[in-house]
């Protein structure tokens, strides 16, 4: 999976910078190829209003690098598709 190099990075570094392409509204939540411009397309299923896109993107994200919540934060785009999300252990 395309995640596998970075959960790798976490581990050795205790951190690790995402830059994702957010697609809100899809069939399902799931983890997408590498893009050409290095952003990682992400769909979500939920929609892009009052947050609950980026909600759904910490909550998938928190489950495949098996942390907490609290150690996923969205560092700029939040009200964007393309986004930079720091994750620490």
């Amino acid at each position: 999976m395309i995640l596998d190099k970075y959960k790798k990075d976490l581990v050795k570094a205790g951190e690790v910078y995402l830059h994702i392409k957010v697609k809100p509204n899809a069939e399902r939540t799931e983890a997408g190829e590498k893009r050409v411009n290095g952003f990682i397309k992400i769909n979500v299923k939920a929609i892009a209003d009052k947050g609950k896109a980026n909600l759904e993107l910490i909550k998938f994200l928190a489950k495949e690098f098996n942390v907490d919540r609290r150690n996923i934060k969205i560092i700029s785009g939040a009200k964007n598709m393309l986004k930079l999300v720091k994750i620490t252990k």
